[in-house]
């Protein structure tokens, strides 16, 4: 962050939620809404820094997923200058991820299609701070019948930890991978061994969500 200032891409913005919603113009990609630039040429009289943002530009930053296939958007219209340290004094997702991997050297990223709208935002943080820029591939996410994920917040039913071999094996076929019949029967270490062995990464599904019964 401290490097991002220095360079003159962040800046202090003094607005707040509802500020944010009683000027945006239009919804952001990810279902937010896209910050208006209201503190981008500096912060109104009287007030004070609540959050850091990223500058951004109309510049299309794209992408070819592995599994999703080629993803551009334009900061500035489908997202606008997004925050780096939030008004709660910790640092977003968006930077933290980024840093993150960095960090870690990683050069292959693969998680779930829900977070393949934030990528381009991390790929322009990579080109401000100098990082390099790894592969991704997002998987689909499991979803129910309303196109929602399965999570806590849409009442999915848990994993069971009592049938974990069988909830294992249900991921790798969900994930396109052939488990034959019965390996539900083996071993969580065994089934990893199949795994390990069997992985068809060109069987994956080529969509960002799957319907589960």
């Amino acid at each position: 962050l401290d490097e991002l200032k220095r360079d003159r891409l962040a800046y202090g913005c003094a607005c707040s939620r509802k500020e944010i919603a009683d000027s945006a113009r239009h919804a952001a990609v990810d279902g937010g809404l896209a910050y208006p630039g209201t503190c981008r040429h500096g912060l109104p009289p009287g007030r004070a820094v609540r959050a850091w943002r990223l500058r951004v530009n109309d510049e299309e930053i794209a992408f070819d997923d592995r599994l999703q296939g080629r993803v551009a958007q334009c900061l500035e219209d489908d997202v606008g200058d997004f925050v780096l340290l939030r008004a709660d004094g910790l640092f977003a997702y968006q930077l933290a991820v980024t840093v993150d991997d960095a960090f870690q050297d990683i050069s292959s990223v693969v998680r779930g299609a829900d977070l393949i709208a934030s990528t381009p935002r991390q790929i322009w943080l990579q080109r401000c701070l100098g990082f390099a820029t790894p592969e991704y591939a997002h998987l689909p996410v499991a979803a129910n019948a309303a196109g929602e994920k399965l999570s806590k917040q849409t009442r999915a039913a848990p994993l069971r930890t009592d049938r974990a071999a069988a909830e294992l094996v249900g991921a790798l076929r969900f994930l396109g991978q052939p488990a034959p019949v019965g390996l539900e029967n083996s071993s969580v270490g065994e089934i990893w061994v199949w795994a390990k062995a069997n992985w068809d990464f060109a069987a994956i599904p080529r969509r960002p969500t799957i319907a589960v019964p």
